[in-house]
């Protein structure tokens, strides 16, 4: 009879907490549509990836106790998903190809269960998708070597609305049986913002003669730090690339403008965004 007791009482305990929690997650609420109210939503974009980045930062850097820190990021960011939804209104176009492919687990863990996705079945639709205004963010393939469809490429233009990478998907690693082990790329019609977790993605247009290992020295020379060569294509007489650079940078840095103002090898250099770095395997360790 003791022990039934004990067991009732903890049980009521867990309801208490849990009426706690419900009332908390009611005043956040609240609170996220006077953030919404306040940015005049028909102006201003509600997603705001560094700061979600900086919240799930400091939610892993506080806990304790056996609850799965994974489990804590995915209770964390449907919470995410469904507040941003209270600010305004918000969309995914998802690039896949055919069904099964993984990425529509990707974004509906990042964005919310429940956040409107559209399902498209090539790069180039998601892009205009973003382009256009008919949809918030787009889920890309990361980009390879041998792409068929480069469209990082489509990203090169100077339009102040022209979309950025944003994010990198999988934040927190996938789950068990959840997107096929693929990462992807976010990409959205805004800035990125500075966590000091960051890593940025710069298009060169450059002479067709360029070694990989000369671009990386090309690259140190002016101050940046390449953590991965992604792509390489060809156009017309020189050569694409796209690389990934450690730390955040902007579109007027010095280092990017130095990389072009010698003329050779790089001809033409373009910011395409960047993206806070998502949790490695140890910082997930119980």
């Amino acid at each position: 009879m003791a022990s039934e007791t004990s067991l009732d009482n903890l049980r009521q305990e867990i309801d208490r907490i849990d009426d706690e929690l419900h009332d908390l997650l009611m005043r956040r609420g609240r609170i996220a549509e006077q953030i919404g109210a306040v940015k005049d939503n028909g102006s201003q974009v509600v997603l705001r990836p560094g700061r979600e980045a900086e919240i799930l930062r400091r939610m892993i850097a506080r806990h304790q106790g056996r609850f799965p820190k994974t489990t804590l990021i995915r209770i964390w960011r449907e919470l995410i998903g469904g507040m941003v939804g209270l600010q305004g209104p918000v969309s995914v176009a998802v690039y896949m190809p055919e069904r099964g492919t993984g990425y529509l687990e990707l974004a509906r863990d990042h964005y919310g269960a429940y956040t409107p996705m559209t399902a498209l079945r090539s790069p180039g639709q998601v892009v205009r998708a973003v382009a256009e205004g008919s949809a918030t963010v787009g889920v890309m393939p990361m980009p390879d070597r041998e792409d068929i469809e480069p469209w990082w490429i489509s990203l090169m233009g100077d339009s102040a609305d022209m979309p950025r990478i944003i994010s990198r998907l999988p934040f927190a690693g996938p789950g068990a049986g959840r997107g096929d082990g693929i990462e992807a790329l976010a990409i959205g019609r805004l800035s990125p913002e500075a966590t000091g977790y960051d890593r940025s993605w710069l298009a060169m247009e450059t002479t067709p003669d360029i070694s990989r290992a000369r671009l990386r020295s090309v690259l140190g020379a002016a101050g940046l730090e390449p953590t991965l060569l992604a792509a390489t294509q060809r156009s017309e007489d020189n050569w694409l690339h796209l690389v990934e650079i450690s730390g955040a940078i902007t579109a007027d840095d010095r280092r990017i403008t130095r990389l072009v103002e010698r003329k050779q090898p790089v001809i033409h250099a373009v910011l395409l965004g960047g993206y806070p770095v998502p949790f490695s395997p140890e910082d997930l360790i119980e």
